[in-house]
């Protein structure tokens, strides 16, 4: 009986111990892929290559044209760069790889992006904001199928983001293929605005003539419309100046009343041109605005606004565009990829996708 018991109880460890090692072998986790150095932790490594992250995104270097102010490519390549090389540490931290991807976007790679995008659905495979990324760049390189595919996992997923977004495509198309026009056709009606976005200061703090000339067109439409409110919109400090400041002082120089003038001296870029300025025009209930900016860049400023003012109001605001022309109007009047791009991109902010959000390397 006792030499029963023993085998009983021998064969039954033996049985948990084999169960044990099954189950150890059914769940691994992912582990780094390069082998850091012993003399620092892996996450000092992490760290140390998001600062560098951080430093390079600080790096005043830009470039700029009428409808385009930007980091220079090659630091947004090294930015995905170092981003990378932290997922291979982090193998957890899709932040990591949504970083990079959407590097490679600012440098028109939405190929790359892409693969990083599905890359993030290989660790969570229900992730919302990758299928919201999927969806919008199959949508724009005309992956038909793709498109159609993550689309309808996203409706499945989160439905309230997928009518977002299709909302957001109409704007898009619509505002893609408005004709760009450099006048007023007719006066405003009352509780009207005039936006007009900024630009670019030179280092020494003083207007660049792309601005110059916004300003100019903005003189033209506010004198025929005296009683319009004017906004103001640009916050990039350079030299203690900024252009909302600049911009309005301008306006005044030329005649026109300081009190019908916001000067919105935060913004420091069109996203947030649009949902910084979109609170004034709540303010004074505007039914009616014209934006105004270079004749590449209107129609990326529209559709942010229209965007962001979804959510703040005025429900009912129309929005026309008025061009100050960096390029001949026959010329305009067709979209560039890189400019719908842009749209793309932006629209995607306003919506609430940041750019990086990893730790220090924030948008």
């Amino acid at each position: 009986m006792k030499k029963s018991l023993k085998l009983f109880l021998v064969t039954t460890l033996s049985a948990v111990i084999a169960n044990s090692a099954i189950s150890a072998t059914e769940v691994q986790t992912l582990q780094p892929q390069l082998d850091y150095q012993q003399l620092l932790t892996q996450r000092q490594v992490v760290d140390e290559l998001l600062e560098q992250a951080v430093k390079i995104q600080n790096s005043p270097a830009r470039v700029s044209n009428a409808g385009f102010t930007a980091k220079l490519p090659s630091n947004m390549e090294r930015i995905a760069d170092l981003l990378l090389q932290a997922y291979e540490l982090e193998p957890y931290r899709v932040d990591f790889l949504f970083g990079a991807a959407n590097s490679n976007i600012y440098n028109g790679n939405v190929d790359k992006a892409i693969e990083l995008y599905e890359k993030v659905l290989t660790v969570a495979p229900e992730d919302v904001k990758a299928h919201i990324y999927l969806t919008a760049w199959n949508r724009f390189k005309g992956n038909q199928e793709k498109y159609t595919s993550y689309a309808n996992k996203l409706k499945q997923l989160a439905p309230e983001k997928y009518a977002l977004l299709e909302k957001v495509f109409k704007t898009i198309d619509k505002v893609a293929s408005a004709p760009i026009t450099d006048h007023l056709k007719e006066k405003l009606p009352d509780n009207s605005a005039i936006i007009t976005l900024g630009y670019a200061l030179e280092l020494d703090g003083s207007m660049n003539k792309i601005l110059v000339e916004r300003l100019e067109k903005t003189l033209e439409i506010a004198n025929q419309n005296p009683h319009a409110l004017i906004i103001v919109t640009g916050g990039v400090p350079k030299n203690n100046q900024t252009e909302g400041k600049l911009m309005k002082q301008w306006l005044i120089e030329k005649g026109v009343n300081a009190n019908r003038i916001y000067a919105d001296d935060y913004a420091r870029s069109t996203v947030e041109n649009a949902l910084f300025s979109r609170y004034a025009l709540a303010k004074h209930n505007i039914k009616q605005a014209v934006l105004i900016s270079s004749g590449s860049h209107v129609r990326r400023g529209q559709a942010l606004f229209e965007i962001a003012l979804w959510e703040s109001g005025p429900q009912q605001l129309t929005m026309t565009t008025v061009a100050s022309l960096d390029k001949p109007l026959e010329e305009l009047q067709n979209i560039s990829t890189k400019d719908l791009l842009g749209i793309y991109r932006d629209s995607l902010k306003v919506m609430g996708l940041p750019m990086f959000n990893s730790g220090p390397l924030q948008d």
